[in-house]
C-alpha cells in the first residue's frame, strides 16, 4: 500500500497519542491523530473547495452540493443513507464554508469502519434530476430564511463591499438568481473537477486502527480521478468602503466593519486571535466594557478570521439606531488606544484562557478530527495540539506590538443596517 509517512514519529503525551498521513497513489490524503485511550472515535471528508472557487454564475453550488450529498447514490436511497447512520449511532452532519466542505461522523470505535464505508459511498452522489429540482427550492427558502437575520444581511453585503470583484466576496447560500439559474449539468461539472481525489483529505482521530483504515478507504476512494485543480491563494486587494441599508423588519442599529489581518499561514495569527480576543471577547473586552456595561450598545465583539491568502478582522455591534454614531466613535476610539492598553497581566489572563479553551476543545476525537483536517486541509501540515497551546501561550506584548503594527485594526469597510 506504500509508505505511511509519520508512523513511528508521532510525539507522545500523557495519553500516547501519535500522528500518522498516508497518501493514496490517486492523491487523496489521510491523517490521523490515533488515541489508545479514547472512547469514541471520528472521521471527517474535507473537500477544499467552496464559495470562493466558484465562478459568479454558479455561485451556491458548493453549499448546494453539500445538500445532495444526502440525496443518496445510485445504490443508496436517501432514506437508507440517513437510517443507516441512526442505526450505527453516528452523530454526522457536514458544512460549507468560503474554503471548504466537510462531510463527518462522530460515533463509537468498533463502528467507525462502518462510517468510514458510508461517508465514502455518499461522497460519490447520484445527483438525481428530481433531487435537484427538489432540493433547489430548500435551498432558495434557506437563503429567504437568512434574509430575515439582521446580522448574516449586513455581513455578506459588507464581505461583498471589502473584497469587491475577488471570490471571497462570493455568498456561501449564493443568491436567489443564481440558484434559480443553476442547472443540473453545471453542479456536475463542478462537482467533476473539484471532488477530486487530489483535492480531498480525509481526517481520523480518536481510537482506532490507522493502517486498517487506510485500506478500506483505499478500497472505497482508490478509484476516484485526480483533477489537479488548483486555487489562487494571492492576497487580493481590498476594495472596501461604507455602506448604509435599510430594512423595515428592524427595529435596532446594526454597524459592521472589516480590517486587514494575517492570513492562515502566517504564524503572526496567534497574536491576531489574542489581539481580537482583547479587544471584543464576548465578556471582559476592551469594547464591552467601553459599550455593552455602560449600556451604550447591547452588544459589541471582534473577531479574526484567517483565510488562504488574506485574513479578516471583524468589529460588530448592536444599539439603538439613533446611538450609532456614537458606537463607532467608541470604537475606534478602543482601536487607537489597543495595543497601548494591554498590560502584561492582560497577556496572561488571555494566553491562559485560549489556551484552556483549546485544550478542552482537544479533549475529544471529534473535535481534534476537525481541527487535524482543517489544518492539513489549509495548510498539508501537522502541528500537534500541544506545539499550539504553547505558541498561544508564547506570544509577547512585542508579538502583539508587531502584528498590530503590520495590521492595525483599521477598519477597511463599514456597513451599517438601519430601520426603513
Amino acid at each position: 500500500m506504500g509508505t505511511r509517512q509519520g508512523e513511528g514519529l508521532g510525539y507522545t503525551r500523557a495519553m500516547p497519542l501519535t500522528f500518522h498521513e498516508h497518501r493514496l497513489p490517486n492523491g487523496l490524503t489521510i491523517v490521523g491523530e490515533v488515541d489508545p485511550d479514547a472512547h469514541s472515535a471520528a472521521c471527517g471528508f474535507y473537500v477544499r473547495t467552496g464559495a470562493r472557487d466558484e465562478d459568479p454564475a454558479v455561485m451556491g453550488v458548493s453549499h448546494f452540493l453539500e445538500h445532495m450529498m444526502f440525496k443518496g447514490t445510485q445504490e443508496i436511497t436517501a432514506e437508507a443513507l440517513n437510517r443507516a447512520f441512526d442505526d450505527m449511532g453516528a452523530r454526522n452532519n457536514a458544512f460549507t464554508s468560503n474554503e471548504m466542505t466537510c462531510f463527518y461522523a462522530h460515533l463509537l470505535p468498533e463502528r467507525l469502519d462502518a462510517g468510514v464505508e458510508l461517508l465514502a459511498r455518499m461522497m460519490r452522489p447520484a445527483l438525481r434530476q428530481e433531487d435537484f429540482d427538489t432540493e433547489k427550492g430548500v435551498i432558495l427558502e434557506e437563503i429567504a430564511m437568512y434574509q430575515d437575520n439582521p446580522f448574516w444581511v449586513l455581513y455578506e453585503s459588507s464581505t461583498e463591499k471589502h473584497f469587491g470583484t475577488h471570490t471571497l466576496a462570493h455568498r456561501v447560500l449564493g443568491t436567489a438568481k443564481t440558484i434559480t439559474d443553476l442547472t443540473r449539468t453545471q453542479m456536475l461539472h463542478y462537482f467533476n473537477a473539484r471532488y477530486a481525489a487530489d483535492n480531498t483529505v480525509v481526517s481520523l482521530a480518536g481510537r482506532l486502527d490507522f493502517a486498517q483504515a487506510c485500506d478500506r478507504i483505499e478500497e472505497l476512494c482508490g478509484s476516484w480521478a485526480a483533477t489537479g485543480v488548483t486555487r489562487d491563494s494571492t492576497r487580493p486587494a481590498l476594495a472596501g468602503g461604507a455602506l448604509q441599508l435599510h430594512d423595515a423588519k428592524v427595529n435596532r442599529g446594526y454597524l459592521l466593519a472589516l480590517a486587514d489581518a494575517p492570513a492562515m499561514d502566517d504564524e503572526r495569527r496567534y497574536a491576531a486571535m489574542l489581539l481580537a480576543q482583547v479587544l471584543g471577547a464576548s465578556d471582559n473586552s476592551r469594547l464591552h466594557w467601553a459599550l455593552v456595561e455602560t449600556g451604550l450598545a447591547e452588544e459589541a465583539q471582534a473577531g479574526y478570521e484567517p483565510h488562504d491568502g488574506v485574513g479578516e478582522f471583524m468589529l460588530f455591534a448592536v444599539a439603538d439606531p439613533s446611538r450609532l454614531d456614537e458606537v463607532w466613535s467608541v470604537m475606534q476610539r478602543e482601536l487607537d488606544s489597543l495595543i497601548e492598553s494591554i498590560t502584561p497581566d492582560d497577556l496572561v489572563r488571555l494566553t491562559n484562557k485560549v489556551a484552556t479553551g483549546a485544550t478542552v476543545g482537544g479533549e475529544r476525537p471529534h473535535d481534534r478530527m476537525h481541527r487535524l483536517g482543517r489544518l492539513w486541509t489549509y495548510l498539508e501540515r501537522y502541528i500537534p495540539l500541544e506545539d499550539e497551546v504553547d505558541r498561544i501561550s508564547n506570544v509577547t506584548l512585542d508579538d502583539l506590538r508587531e502584528t498590530h503594527k503590520a495590521f492595525p485594526i483599521r477598519p477597511v469597510t463599514v456597513g451599517r443596517l438601519l430601520p426603513a
